[in-house]
């Protein structure tokens, strides 16, 4: 399995962030089929080949995905989507 780790800092405030994790997790939910769920300030998501969390902390998102070994191989092409989609959504 290989780990995705990515902080990405933001300006927002707390529902506007939770308002642009949403719409980043509809994008990854279209492009990767994960489905996710809210409880408190982290976000999970799961699905075949990925199972992860965005985490909602003061100034910042924590995404951090365990990918399995066929999903790994592409873990490269992942990261930069999400960072992408981060960037997008919260500048």
């Amino acid at each position: 399995m290989s780990r995705i780790d990515i902080t990405h800092a933001h300006s927002l405030s707390g529902d506007a962030a939770r308002q642009a994790i949403d719409a980043m997790a509809a994008k990854l939910t279209e492009k990767f089929q994960v489905r996710s769920s809210w409880a408190g300030d982290v976000l999970s998501l799961n699905g075949s080949g990925v199972d992860g969390a965005i985490k909602l902390v003061p100034g910042a998102v924590n995404v951090v995905a365990e990918l399995s070994f066929p999903v790994s191989m592409m873990k490269g092409m992942v990261e930069d989507q999400i960072k992408s989609v981060l960037k997008e959504k919260l500048g």
